[in-house]
């Protein structure tokens, strides 16, 4: 027994055991038997009261054998550079889970192994989810609890968890957003532009003339556009945007955000595609155009057409090299430029014979 002391003495003692906060967290989420770290009531209204005070009382109903999570699909959200940037929740569901949905197991297996989590690996992208599809609505259907992260970010969003969500959605199947890191967040609120408005304009087509047309949408919008770019064409889109944009709109470009290179680059599209030039840039990056703020950009009427037409043909360039660069620059169907382009070429080939007659 301890001697008697005084307000504020210290004992004498040899050596005081308190768990470090590592066991603290790791103990009460991935420990079978949380009793032994933390004592708790066997009473089931302390239980739901405890559950509810923590804002997890809807993943009580409907309890499974995996505890108190419900069956069904999680969207669990995952760091998108740092790894301490996930919830205690996350970690919670990708433990408990009866399978992990991946897009790159090898790339999800190195935060799993980081955080000490064993649950099975099951690759889901975009060249199998339709192949994987009744695989896993069978797990559901059964009652498994399924998680399904992405890369990096928040799953479902540009992304091939969204078609597992609408499917799920028609059948009646639960479905649990599991919030955490996102790049659009993160960038949108860093940005420095105005975030009151804005648009997710996501990744653009592959189509010449349906990315033209995208970001000319994009350019008469009154808010914040963002979008996400694959590293190798950057430089394609900062010339494409450019065009429709103009030069002189600010931007703001968010590299490696969370990371230790994390930049956030802020200027002109013009300046932007001078500058990045020379820079080779890793991974994707979410870019920030400001919203119009002058006249709506309109589409090239059919007198500039043929005044573009005219003159690339009068340079010597042929008809199709002629059509393809005018249709590049515009929003106007190849087929147009290209019907265009032959009345005035033959236009133009009359009146040349007329004047050498």
């Amino acid at each position: 027994m301890l001697p008697f002391v005084r307000p504020f003495q210290i004992p004498n003692v040899s050596k005081v055991v308190v768990p470090s906060i590592s066991q603290l967290v790791f103990g009460r989420f991935f420990n079978p038997n949380p009793s032994l770290i933390y004592p708790r009531c066997a009473c089931l209204s302390c239980e739901r009261d405890g559950a509810a005070a923590a804002g997890e009382l809807p993943d009580h109903v409907g309890a499974t054998k995996k505890g108190t999570l419900r069956s069904g699909l999680y969207l669990v959200a995952t760091p998108i550079g740092n790894l301490e940037d996930i919830t205690l929740r996350a970690l919670r569901i990708l433990k408990s889970a009866d399978v992990i949905l991946a897009e790159d197991t090898r790339h999800s297996w190195k935060l799993l192994q980081h955080y000490n989590i064993d649950t099975p690996l099951l690759s889901y992208h975009k060249f199998n989810e339709s192949h994987r599809e009744a695989t896993i609505m069978q797990r559901l259907h059964e009652g498994q609890i399924v998680a399904l992260i992405s890369d990096a970010g928040t799953p479902g969003v540009s992304d091939p968890g969204m078609e597992l969500v609408k499917l799920c959605a028609r059948e009646n199947i639960n479905v649990v957003p599991i919030p955490g890191p996102s790049a659009v967040l993160s960038a949108l609120s860093a940005c420095g532009l105005s975030t009151n408005e804005f648009t997710f304009v996501g990744f653009l087509p592959k189509h010449t003339g349906s990315r033209r047309s995208k970001l000319l949408d994009a350019a008469n919008q009154t808010a914040t556009q963002l979008f996400f770019v694959p590293p190798h064409k950057f430089l394609q889109f900062l010339t494409e945007a450019s065009s429709a944009f103009g030069d002189s709109r600010l931007c703001v470009v968010a590299k490696e955000m969370t990371k230790i290179h994390e930049e956030f680059w802020r200027g002109t599209l013009g300046e932007a595609a001078e500058v990045f030039s020379s820079r080779q840039c890793k991974g994707e990056i979410t870019i920030l155009i400001e919203g119009r703020t002058g006249s709506p950009i309109t589409a090239l009427s059919e007198e500039e057409l043929e005044h573009e037409l005219r003159h690339l043909i009068s340079k010597g360039n042929s008809i199709s090299t002629a059509v393809k660069m005018v249709a590049e620059a515009t929003t106007v169907k190849r087929k147009e430029v290209y019907a265009l382009a032959l009345r005035l070429f033959a236009e133009f080939d009359e009146t040349s014979q007329d004047s050498n007659s």
